[in-house]
Protein backbone atom coordinates (compact mmCIF):
# COMPACT_ATOMS: atom_id res chain seq x y z
CA UNK A 1 0.00 0.00 0.00
CA UNK A 2 1.26 3.67 -0.51
CA UNK A 3 1.09 5.43 2.69
CA UNK A 4 -1.75 8.22 7.14
CA UNK A 5 -8.59 20.62 15.38
CA UNK A 6 -6.66 20.50 17.70
CA UNK A 7 -7.88 17.87 19.52
CA UNK A 8 -5.76 15.38 21.13
CA UNK A 9 -6.43 13.11 19.58
CA UNK A 10 -5.54 14.79 15.80
CA UNK A 11 -2.33 15.50 17.30
CA UNK A 12 -1.64 11.56 17.75
CA UNK A 13 -2.68 10.56 14.67
CA UNK A 14 -0.33 13.60 13.41
CA UNK A 15 2.28 12.33 15.11
CA UNK A 16 1.82 8.75 13.99
CA UNK A 17 1.77 9.93 10.47
CA UNK A 18 4.99 12.06 10.94
CA UNK A 19 6.62 8.88 12.31
CA UNK A 20 5.61 7.15 9.10
CA UNK A 21 7.10 9.90 6.91
CA UNK A 22 10.04 9.06 7.62
CA UNK A 23 10.04 5.53 8.24
CA UNK A 24 12.51 4.69 5.32
CA UNK A 25 16.00 4.39 7.13
CA UNK A 26 17.47 7.20 8.95
CA UNK A 27 15.03 7.31 12.11
CA UNK A 28 14.68 4.03 13.79
CA UNK A 29 10.80 2.87 15.13
CA UNK A 30 9.78 1.72 18.47
CA UNK A 31 9.90 -2.25 18.13
CA UNK A 32 6.49 -3.44 17.62
CA UNK A 33 4.47 -3.83 20.66
CA UNK A 34 1.50 -6.83 20.97
CA UNK A 35 -2.17 -4.80 21.34
CA UNK A 36 -3.65 -5.81 24.20
CA UNK A 37 -6.54 -8.15 24.15
CA UNK A 38 -9.77 -6.32 24.17
CA UNK A 39 -12.12 -7.40 27.01
CA UNK A 40 -14.99 -6.78 24.80
CA UNK A 41 -15.91 -8.23 20.78
CA UNK A 42 -14.57 -5.75 18.22
CA UNK A 43 -17.14 -3.68 16.64
CA UNK A 44 -16.37 -1.55 13.60
CA UNK A 45 -17.32 2.41 14.52
CA UNK A 46 -20.37 3.57 12.68
CA UNK A 47 -20.49 5.48 9.76
CA UNK A 48 -22.39 8.46 8.55
CA UNK A 49 -25.25 8.27 6.92
CA UNK A 50 -25.51 8.64 2.94
CA UNK A 51 -28.40 10.59 2.98
CA UNK A 52 -28.98 13.79 1.27
CA UNK A 53 -29.45 16.92 4.11
CA UNK A 54 -31.97 17.99 1.58
CA UNK A 55 -33.65 17.32 -1.94
CA UNK A 56 -33.16 20.14 -3.33
CA UNK A 57 -29.23 20.55 -4.07
CA UNK A 58 -30.15 24.45 -4.84
CA UNK A 59 -30.95 25.35 -0.93
CA UNK A 60 -28.02 26.36 1.05
CA UNK A 61 -25.65 29.29 1.08
CA UNK A 62 -24.84 30.28 -2.31
CA UNK A 63 -21.51 32.34 -1.35
CA UNK A 64 -20.40 29.03 -0.10
CA UNK A 65 -21.28 27.25 -3.17
CA UNK A 66 -19.65 29.90 -5.25
CA UNK A 67 -16.15 29.74 -3.25
CA UNK A 68 -16.16 25.81 -3.20
CA UNK A 69 -16.68 25.48 -7.01
CA UNK A 70 -14.18 27.69 -7.23
CA UNK A 71 -11.48 25.87 -5.17
CA UNK A 72 -12.21 22.31 -6.53
CA UNK A 73 -9.66 22.47 -8.59
CA UNK A 74 -7.94 25.55 -7.79
CA UNK A 75 -7.56 25.00 -3.81
CA UNK A 76 -3.36 24.63 -3.39
CA UNK A 77 -2.47 22.63 -0.75
CA UNK A 78 -0.58 19.42 0.88
CA UNK A 79 -2.87 17.31 2.47
CA UNK A 80 -0.73 14.41 2.57
CA UNK A 81 2.71 16.24 2.74
CA UNK A 82 3.02 16.45 -0.54
CA UNK A 83 1.69 19.58 -2.98
CA UNK A 84 -1.87 18.74 -4.43
CA UNK A 85 -4.47 21.21 -6.05
CA UNK A 86 -7.83 21.32 -5.45
CA UNK A 87 -10.14 18.97 -3.22
CA UNK A 88 -11.98 17.11 -6.17
CA UNK A 89 -10.13 13.92 -5.10
CA UNK A 90 -11.89 13.97 -2.28
CA UNK A 91 -15.26 15.21 -2.79
CA UNK A 92 -16.82 11.39 -2.83
CA UNK A 93 -15.93 10.39 0.80
CA UNK A 94 -16.06 14.33 1.69
CA UNK A 95 -20.14 13.97 0.31
CA UNK A 96 -20.66 10.64 2.20
CA UNK A 97 -19.24 11.99 5.50
CA UNK A 98 -21.17 14.89 5.66
CA UNK A 99 -24.43 12.80 4.23
CA UNK A 100 -25.41 15.04 0.98
CA UNK A 101 -26.34 13.41 -2.01
CA UNK A 102 -25.64 16.59 -3.79
CA UNK A 103 -22.63 17.83 -6.29
CA UNK A 104 -19.58 19.74 -4.01
CA UNK A 105 -20.19 23.44 -6.25
CA UNK A 106 -24.01 23.18 -5.15
CA UNK A 107 -25.62 25.32 -2.07
CA UNK A 108 -26.84 22.18 -0.51
CA UNK A 109 -23.57 20.46 -0.60
CA UNK A 110 -22.03 23.66 1.54
CA UNK A 111 -25.42 23.48 3.47
CA UNK A 112 -24.15 19.80 5.15
CA UNK A 113 -20.61 21.21 5.14
CA UNK A 114 -21.49 23.54 7.24
CA UNK A 115 -23.71 21.26 9.67
CA UNK A 116 -20.82 18.82 10.02
CA UNK A 117 -18.16 21.70 10.88
CA UNK A 118 -20.66 22.75 13.58
CA UNK A 119 -20.84 18.91 14.32
CA UNK A 120 -16.94 19.72 14.75
CA UNK A 121 -17.03 22.86 16.82
CA UNK A 122 -15.32 24.46 13.63
CA UNK A 123 -16.31 27.96 11.62
CA UNK A 124 -19.95 26.86 10.35
CA UNK A 125 -19.22 28.90 7.15
CA UNK A 126 -19.73 25.73 4.63
CA UNK A 127 -16.54 26.57 3.18
CA UNK A 128 -13.68 23.60 2.25
CA UNK A 129 -10.87 24.53 3.23
CA UNK A 130 -7.01 22.59 4.37
CA UNK A 131 -8.14 22.88 8.05
CA UNK A 132 -11.83 21.39 7.61
CA UNK A 133 -10.19 18.57 5.68
CA UNK A 134 -7.55 18.12 8.03
CA UNK A 135 -10.62 17.62 10.62
CA UNK A 136 -11.94 15.32 8.76
CA UNK A 137 -9.18 13.61 7.55
CA UNK A 138 -8.43 13.01 11.44
CA UNK A 139 -12.34 11.42 11.29
CA UNK A 140 -11.85 8.93 8.56
CA UNK A 141 -8.54 7.69 9.47
CA UNK A 142 -9.09 6.90 13.35
CA UNK A 143 -11.72 4.87 12.47
CA UNK A 144 -9.83 2.29 10.93
CA UNK A 145 -8.49 0.15 13.64
CA UNK A 146 -4.87 -0.36 12.13
CA UNK A 147 -4.55 3.81 12.04
CA UNK A 148 -5.48 3.18 16.34
CA UNK A 149 -2.66 1.17 16.41
CA UNK A 150 -0.34 3.18 14.77
CA UNK A 151 -1.46 6.45 16.48
CA UNK A 152 -0.09 4.20 19.86
CA UNK A 153 3.28 3.61 18.01
CA UNK A 154 1.86 -0.23 17.37
CA UNK A 155 2.62 -1.97 14.35
CA UNK A 156 0.41 -5.42 14.49
CA UNK A 157 2.30 -8.24 13.74
CA UNK A 158 1.11 -10.20 10.85
CA UNK A 159 -1.13 -13.55 11.03
CA UNK A 160 -0.46 -17.47 10.99
CA UNK A 161 0.15 -17.59 6.89
CA UNK A 162 -1.57 -21.12 7.21
CA UNK A 163 -4.73 -19.15 8.79
CA UNK A 164 -4.96 -17.12 4.84
CA UNK A 165 -7.37 -18.08 2.51
CA UNK A 166 -6.45 -18.13 -1.15
CA UNK A 167 -8.97 -15.55 -3.45
CA UNK A 168 -10.25 -17.84 -6.61
CA UNK A 169 -7.84 -16.66 -9.61
CA UNK A 170 -10.57 -14.40 -11.33
CA UNK A 171 -10.97 -12.60 -7.93
CA UNK A 172 -7.00 -11.24 -8.35
CA UNK A 173 -6.13 -8.92 -10.48
CA UNK A 174 -4.60 -10.77 -13.74
CA UNK A 175 -5.09 -13.90 -12.30
CA UNK A 176 -2.56 -12.88 -9.43
CA UNK A 177 -2.31 -15.07 -6.25
CA UNK A 178 -3.92 -13.39 -3.31
CA UNK A 179 -4.61 -13.73 0.57
CA UNK A 180 -6.65 -12.49 3.23
CA UNK A 181 -7.83 -13.41 6.23
CA UNK A 182 -10.90 -15.75 5.45
CA UNK A 183 -13.07 -13.39 6.91
CA UNK A 184 -11.57 -10.60 5.15
CA UNK A 185 -12.30 -12.30 1.53
CA UNK A 186 -15.89 -13.42 2.64
CA UNK A 187 -17.05 -9.63 3.12
CA UNK A 188 -15.10 -8.98 0.23
CA UNK A 189 -17.05 -10.62 -1.99
CA UNK A 190 -20.43 -9.90 -0.86
CA UNK A 191 -19.15 -6.31 -1.22
CA UNK A 192 -17.89 -7.37 -5.29
CA UNK A 193 -21.53 -8.90 -5.80
CA UNK A 194 -23.21 -5.76 -4.62
CA UNK A 195 -21.35 -3.43 -6.52
CA UNK A 196 -21.67 -5.50 -10.05
CA UNK A 197 -25.51 -5.65 -9.16
CA UNK A 198 -25.47 -1.58 -8.53
CA UNK A 199 -22.92 0.04 -11.22
CA UNK A 200 -23.31 -1.45 -14.78
CA UNK A 201 -19.82 -0.04 -15.60
CA UNK A 202 -18.46 -2.22 -13.12
CA UNK A 203 -20.45 -5.48 -14.20
CA UNK A 204 -19.00 -4.73 -17.51
CA UNK A 205 -15.26 -5.17 -16.73
CA UNK A 206 -13.90 -8.19 -15.59
CA UNK A 207 -10.93 -5.85 -14.15
CA UNK A 208 -13.49 -4.05 -11.37
CA UNK A 209 -12.73 -4.54 -8.03
CA UNK A 210 -10.38 -7.36 -8.82
CA UNK A 211 -7.24 -7.44 -6.56
CA UNK A 212 -3.73 -6.19 -6.97
CA UNK A 213 -2.57 -6.61 -3.32
CA UNK A 214 -4.07 -8.55 -0.58
CA UNK A 215 -1.47 -9.86 2.73
CA UNK A 216 1.94 -8.85 1.91
CA UNK A 217 4.62 -10.27 4.61
CA UNK A 218 6.14 -7.33 6.79
CA UNK A 219 9.99 -8.30 5.23
CA UNK A 220 8.71 -8.23 2.04
CA UNK A 221 7.15 -5.37 2.72
CA UNK A 222 10.18 -3.68 3.80
CA UNK A 223 12.61 -5.40 1.50
CA UNK A 224 10.49 -3.42 -1.37
CA UNK A 225 10.10 -0.24 -0.20
CA UNK A 226 13.81 0.22 1.09
CA UNK A 227 14.64 -1.25 -3.17
CA UNK A 228 12.37 1.47 -4.59
CA UNK A 229 13.58 4.44 -1.97
CA UNK A 230 9.93 5.40 -1.39
CA UNK A 231 9.45 4.45 2.13
CA UNK A 232 7.69 8.28 2.84
CA UNK A 233 4.81 7.35 4.45
CA UNK A 234 2.41 8.36 2.24
CA UNK A 235 3.64 6.33 -0.91
CA UNK A 236 4.39 3.77 0.74
CA UNK A 237 5.41 2.84 4.74
CA UNK A 238 7.84 0.18 6.64
CA UNK A 239 4.11 -0.59 8.88
CA UNK A 240 1.64 -1.57 6.07
CA UNK A 241 -1.98 -2.80 6.75
CA UNK A 242 -1.62 -5.14 3.93
CA UNK A 243 0.59 -7.15 6.96
CA UNK A 244 -2.63 -7.68 8.31
CA UNK A 245 -4.22 -9.73 5.93
CA UNK A 246 -7.54 -7.02 6.31
CA UNK A 247 -6.63 -4.43 3.34
CA UNK A 248 -7.07 -4.80 -0.24
CA UNK A 249 -6.10 -2.57 -3.54
CA UNK A 250 -8.46 -2.82 -5.45
CA UNK A 251 -8.90 -1.80 -9.09
CA UNK A 252 -11.31 0.75 -9.00
CA UNK A 253 -10.35 2.67 -12.52
CA UNK A 254 -6.76 3.44 -14.00
CA UNK A 255 -6.40 6.87 -16.32
CA UNK A 256 -5.12 6.22 -19.59
CA UNK A 257 -1.10 5.43 -19.31
CA UNK A 258 -1.37 4.83 -15.91
CA UNK A 259 -1.27 1.56 -13.69
CA UNK A 260 -4.48 0.86 -11.25
CA UNK A 261 -2.63 1.85 -8.02
CA UNK A 262 -0.43 5.02 -9.52
CA UNK A 263 -0.64 8.00 -7.09
CA UNK A 264 0.36 10.39 -9.71
CA UNK A 265 -2.56 12.56 -8.99
CA UNK A 266 -4.55 12.59 -12.36
CA UNK A 267 -5.50 8.93 -12.12
CA UNK A 268 -6.19 9.44 -8.26
CA UNK A 269 -8.62 12.05 -9.62
CA UNK A 270 -9.62 9.59 -12.43
CA UNK A 271 -10.59 6.86 -10.37
CA UNK A 272 -12.39 8.95 -8.01
CA UNK A 273 -14.62 10.18 -11.10
CA UNK A 274 -15.81 6.79 -11.76
CA UNK A 275 -19.11 5.50 -10.81
CA UNK A 276 -17.70 2.25 -9.07
CA UNK A 277 -15.17 4.78 -6.92
CA UNK A 278 -18.49 6.95 -5.93
CA UNK A 279 -20.39 3.67 -5.11
CA UNK A 280 -17.82 2.53 -2.96
CA UNK A 281 -17.51 5.89 -0.97
CA UNK A 282 -20.87 5.90 -0.44
CA UNK A 283 -21.31 1.44 0.06
CA UNK A 284 -18.42 0.19 1.66
CA UNK A 285 -18.86 1.29 4.46
CA UNK A 286 -22.12 -1.18 4.84
CA UNK A 287 -19.68 -4.18 4.13
CA UNK A 288 -16.78 -3.19 6.88
CA UNK A 289 -14.13 -1.90 4.83
CA UNK A 290 -13.13 1.92 5.06
CA UNK A 291 -10.44 4.17 3.12
CA UNK A 292 -7.70 5.55 2.99
CA UNK A 293 -8.23 8.73 1.53
CA UNK A 294 -5.12 9.30 -0.49
CA UNK A 295 -5.25 5.91 -2.37
CA UNK A 296 -8.94 5.69 -3.63
CA UNK A 297 -7.64 1.95 -4.51
CA UNK A 298 -7.13 1.09 -0.90
CA UNK A 299 -9.63 -0.17 1.23
CA UNK A 300 -9.20 -2.02 4.98
CA UNK A 301 -11.80 -4.27 6.69
CA UNK A 302 -13.17 -3.30 10.37
CA UNK A 303 -14.73 -6.54 10.70
CA UNK A 304 -11.79 -7.97 13.36
CA UNK A 305 -8.91 -6.36 14.79
CA UNK A 306 -5.57 -6.33 13.25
Amino acid sequence: MRFLGGLAAAAAVLGAVALRVTSCAPTPRPAPTAPTVPTQPYRPPPLAGPAPVTADCAEGPADAARLNAASLRTLPWAPFGRPETGWEIYSPLIAHEIASGCAPDTPAFAHALAAWQGRQGLVADGLMSAATFERMNNVLELRRPFVQLSARNICPAAPDEASLAQAAPAEGYSGKPIRLRPAALAAYRQMAAAARAAVPEAAADPRALTIFSGFRTPDADTARCLAEGNCDGVVRANCSAHRTGLAVDLHVGQAPGFGPDSSADPNRLYISRTPLYRWMAANAGRFGFLPYPFEPWHWEWTGQAP
